[in-house]
């Protein structure tokens, strides 16, 4: 089927934002999506294997549903995603799957292989176009689609997987996927860095093609993790300047560029630089994107939290934090709640059912609701990274903004860091204390010093966190040690991790040492050397 002209999409785009802006300013309908969403699933699901094993019926109430199916990670459903490579047809969704997207998530080190049906590529179609309405109706234009829109994402090769089967199955990046089957009008008029240059593994190679073939693009949007994204905006300000004065940021590259599509991580640690490079004008639109499902997007002030996507073909349901125990999860299906039963203020777990066959999955992935009409959230971290190795529950957010909060009082930029406990070598009955590895960007206003920044985090956190605040005072907490390394060494460990490039992602905190014991590896080497 032929592309539309150009013209066509201008006047469609702008209509469809109109659209939407009216739509999102109307009484909130997820409610009804998700009721609709809900029955729609359990259709498809009575017909294959899990279906069967817990009996689900075409028509059964939610309530029968959520006593009879349990909710479960992936491990759960490992058997069953194997059997799905292999080829066999109706287990997880009905039909063959031939799709996986590869997820080497932030918690584990286990590559996960998540189903990618046609249905669900019909949903990530349905939630981009979505969430960049969502940003047409926030400006109150359409200019976006008057120009190119590059996406900084994974490769979109694609390998075969060695199931011992004659019927193909082909795995890769989630963003590669995508990218793959976009609609032939977006392809056509808008997406970059092409198709050449998306298949490309060699991440360095990678980013000095798009620079060169994008640097004559009318480029409007960019998309992408923002730590990536700013190694792209270096690349990009280096290759134009060409032996002349470098370009100050990346608006006078691309003269009409007007949004940064950022999601995958908090903005927060980079957003002062990622705003200085992107250059005056540029508008910052978030996105909450992961392989198994586009969750919310941007819908007003970035304060405000994202509003969830909730008719694009997901049912989500969510488990109350302080209820959560992946130990328990079996047991765990009725204390899940619809989104008719959130409440604001309240961290949860969330757990989605997909046109994917994943059923009652849970995505790793803690939220706040900051809004119930319309329903917002915010991210707050995961459910297996949280900091409690001495009972003191610290989650990722908490880390993030104490940490943002002590350098933007300092004009420090942070470039990375990661947080674990630290075990006193005297002996169980001394005290623990947290370990943060942060690497700053340089050149800074003021010299940073380990003391002066574990002093300034320890008082964040304790007005930050509750259970912090008693540990410390109640003296069975330490004040953190703070390790400021040199440049580089969180990219030789994402490096070595299989996280480089992409969509890779630094684990922010974990309750053992297993990352700050390998951080440590590679800063004794990098001393040595």
């Amino acid at each position: 089927m032929p592309a539309l002209p150009r013209s066509i999409l201008h006047l469609g785009a702008g209509l469809s934002v109109a659209l939407a802006k009216r739509r999102l300013n109307g009484p909130d309908r997820s409610l009804v999506a998700q009721e609709k969403a809900y029955y729609h699933l359990v259709r498809r699901l009575a017909s294959t294997q899990q279906g069967r094993d817990h009996g689900i019926k075409a028509r059964m109430g939610y309530d029968q549903f959520r006593s009879s199916v349990p909710v479960r990670v992936y491990e759960d459903l490992l058997p069953q995603i194997e059997s799905t490579k292999r080829g066999d047809t109706n287990v997880l969704w009905p039909g063959r799957t031939s799709l996986f997207a590869l997820s080497s998530g932030t918690s584990s080190g286990r590559t996960k292989y998540v189903p990618v049906t046609e249905e669900m590529l019909a949903h990530f179609r349905r939630a981009g176009i979505e969430s960049l309405l969502r940003y047409g109706a926030r400006v109150g234009h359409a200019g976006i689609f008057q120009g190119r829109h590059l996406f900084l994402g994974g490769s979109t090769a694609l390998e075969r997987i060695a199931s011992g089967s004659e019927h193909p199955s082909f795995a890769g990046d989630l963003s590669g996927i995508t990218a793959l089957n976009l609609p032939s009008w977006a392809e056509t008029h808008l997406y970059e860095p092409g198709e050449a240059i998306a298949q490309m593994t060699d991440w360095p190679a990678k980013l000095e093609a798009i620079a060169e073939r994008t640097l004559s693009s009318d480029i409007t949007l960019i998309a992408g993790i923002p730590s990536w994204l700013i190694i792209l905006a270096h690349t990009v300000l280096a290759k134009a300047s060409r032996g002349k004065i470098r370009p100050a940021h990346l608006r006078a590259v691309w003269p009409n560029l007007e949004c940064i599509v950022h999601g995958g991580v908090p903005l927060g640690p980079f957003a002062e630089e990622l705003k200085a490079l992107a250059g005056p004008g540029v508008t910052f639109h978030e996105v909450f994107p992961a392989s198994e499902g586009f969750i919310a997007a941007q819908d007003a002030d970035s304060t405000a939290g994202l509003r969830l996507i909730a008719d694009a073909g997901l049912f989500f349901e969510f488990i109350p934090m302080r209820e959560f125990s992946e130990d328990r999860l079996p047991g765990m299906g009725m204390r899940a709640l619809p989104l008719a039963e959130v409440r604001t203020g309240v961290d949860y777990a969330v757990v989605i059912t997909t046109p994917a066959g994943l059923c009652r999955y849970v995505i790793g992935d803690v939220v706040r609701f900051t809004s119930l009409e319309p329903y917002r959230i915010i991210y707050v971290g995961r459910t297996r990274l949280q900091l409690s190795a001495f009972g003191e529950h610290v989650i990722e957010k908490e880390l993030t903004d104490a940490l943002l909060t002590v350098c933007q009082r300092h004009g420090w930029t942070i470039a990375n860091f990661h947080v674990a406990p630290w075990f006193s070598e005297a002996g169980p009955e001394e005290r623990g204390r947290h370990e943060w590895w942060i690497e700053l960007r340089t050149p800074t206003k003021t010299t940073p010093t380990g003391p002066i920044i574990a002093t300034e985090l320890d008082g964040e956190l304790q007005r930050l966190n509750a259970d912090y605040a008693g540990k410390r005072q109640g003296d069975a907490l330490d004040q953190p040690i703070v390790r400021l390394v040199m440049p580089g060494l969180f990219e030789q460990w994402m490096k070595a991790a299989g996280k480089w490039g992409g969509q890779g992602k630094m684990p922010r905190c974990r309750s053992d040492r297993h990352i700050a014991d390998e951080l440590a590896t590679i800063a004794r080497f990098c001393d040595e050397a």
